[in-house]
């Protein structure tokens, strides 16, 4: 029989082992660390990630019940204490940079969004993580509450997170939204909390559509209608000028798209600068925004990222960033191996095979029938 090594030790391999001590080494503080290293601290988190490991003791007591599976991994005996104090200690930076490595990694296998244009479309939200503020006092929120936000810029290309950001729970999606930085020609559906005229104004002139809802309290004047098709969800098409105060910021013209969702009956007004779109098309753009509102349901459920294995701010933003490298390498290994399975069924049978030997994309494909067995039981028949 040939031999196989573990599930856990071929994900790693996924990963270049010379790029990540590189940025190991560019993302140290203090003394050269001896017995407990990056390496260490990486292959013990992800493995609590990957395999939903709930506290330090629980993810050390599993490593050390394989211990005779996991020599192979390059990580000599972990302790609690000594994981606890790097991840405390050393930077979480270092697994930022590395889920960029491994986003770039992506690109190269990735599908393409399901639309016709060839724009990248990008989605951008944020979400909460609540924290209890006496076991994390640097997350200020609320009087009684902690919190810190994940801020996403979700590529509809593969569904991957092109952008994220950690910051504290008071910091305002429109903040960060201003610092983005996406290609000339993309498309970018927001919520109406990303309102902001001016904003707009700078997309609009860095040659970036965006795709959002119009605020009920909006004041504008139409400069042309065009015809809609009385048996369309579209219900109306646009073009108009804000007349606002804070609308007299953007200085181009606008489309108003209303839309009546057929499910549900409920009428629905969009707000672009793409005047080349069919308006059922920009209507189904913002229908697709809520598959980042699917991306933030499924890391909160699938990751550990809700509940944490450390209490300082650098422990945390640890955590958070190697449960986003897990999310990519998952991902990596459904473009690359070509696995039709979702991601969340690759992710189940990985948690379940961790420590099995046995070819990696053999986990994924289904096994033929045993033809033999079966024209036996045909003939007892």
């Amino acid at each position: 029989m040939a031999h196989r090594n573990t599930i856990l030790h071929q994900i790693l391999q996924l990963l270049s082992r010379h790029e990540f001590e590189s940025l190991a080494n560019q993302h140290h503080t203090g003394q050269r660390l001896r017995k407990m290293t990056r390496w260490g601290q990486f292959v013990a988190l992800l493995f609590g990630q990957l395999s939903g490991r709930n506290s330090l003791r629980d993810i050390i007591d599993h490593l050390s019940i394989q211990q005779h599976k996991r020599y192979h991994h390059g990580i000599g005996n972990i302790t609690r204490s000594s994981l606890a104090r790097v991840n405390e200690h050393q930077p979480a930076t270092l697994y930022e940079a590395l889920f960029y490595k491994l986003l770039n990694k992506c690109h190269h296998h990735r599908p393409g969004h399901k639309f016709r244009f060839k724009n990248p479309l990008y989605s951008l939200d944020a979400s909460v993580i609540d924290l209890c503020l006496s076991m994390f006092p640097w997350a200020d929120f609320r009087t009684s509450k902690g919190a810190i936000k994940l801020h996403v810029g979700f590529d509809h290309n593969g569904y991957l997170p092109a952008f994220m950001s950690i910051t504290e729970g008071k910091c305002h999606e429109i903040q960060i939204a201003r610092s983005l930085d996406l290609p000339k020609g993309s498309i970018l559906a927001v919520d109406r909390g990303y309102t902001d005229y001016r904003w707009f104004n700078t997309l609009n002139e860095q040659g970036i559509f965006f795709v959002t809802r119009l605020k009920k309290q909006a004041k504008y004047r139409v400069l042309k209608r065009h015809p809609t098709d009385n048996s369309s969800t579209v219900t109306s098409d646009q073009h108009i000028q804000l007349t606002s105060q804070q609308g007299a910021v953007y200085k181009g013209h606008l489309r108003r798209i209303g839309f009546k969702c057929p499910e549900t009956g409920n009428q629905y007004y969009f707000l672009t600068n793409n005047s080349k779109l069919a308006a059922s098309t920009i209507a189904a753009i913002y229908k697709e925004r809520w598959k980042i509102e699917l991306f933030f349901k499924w890391i909160k459920q699938n990751l550990k990222i809700k509940s944490f294995v450390g209490t300082s701010k650098n422990a945390v933003l640890t955590q958070i960033w190697v449960a986003m490298c897990a999310y990519l390498l998952v991902a990596y290994l459904k473009f690359s191996h070509g696995i039709t399975l979702s991601i969340t069924q690759i992710a189940r049978l990985i948690q379940l095979t961790l420590f099995e030997r046995r070819e990696l994309k053999a986990l994924f494909t289904p096994s033929p029938p045993n033809n033999t067995d079966d024209h036996k039981q045909m003939r007892m028949l």
